[in-house]
C-alpha cells in the first residue's frame, strides 16, 4: 500500500492505493493528458464512496473499456 498526498479542490489530501493501482492512475492521466491531481479531483466530483475506493472503481471501469474498444477493434479487422 503506497500513501500520497495530492492537492484537490484547493487542500491536500492523503489517498492509500496499492502500486498497480498508483501505476494505472499514472497512465490514464498521461493518455489523457492531464496531471494525476487533476484526474484524480474529476473522480473525487463523481464519487459516492471513499475516494481510495472511488479511485479503484475508475480505473476497472477505464480498463474494461479500453478492453470492450480493443476487442470491437479486433473483430471489425476479422471481417
Amino acid at each position: 500500500m503506497q500513501k500520497r498526498s495530492l492537492t484537490i479542490h484547493g487542500h491536500r489530501t492523503s489517498i492509500s492505493l496499492e502500486e498497480p493501482f498508483w501505476v494505472a492512475l499514472n497512465d490514464i492521466a498521461k493518455a489523457r493528458q492531464q496531471s494525476v491531481a487533476s484526474l484524480v479531483q474529476m473522480i473525487d466530483k463523481e464519487r459516492v464512496s471513499g475516494l481510495s475506493s472511488a479511485i479503484r472503481i475508475f480505473i476497472l471501469a477505464e480498463l474494461r473499456h479500453q478492453l470492450a474498444a480493443s476487442t470491437t477493434t479486433k473483430t471489425s479487422q476479422i471481417l
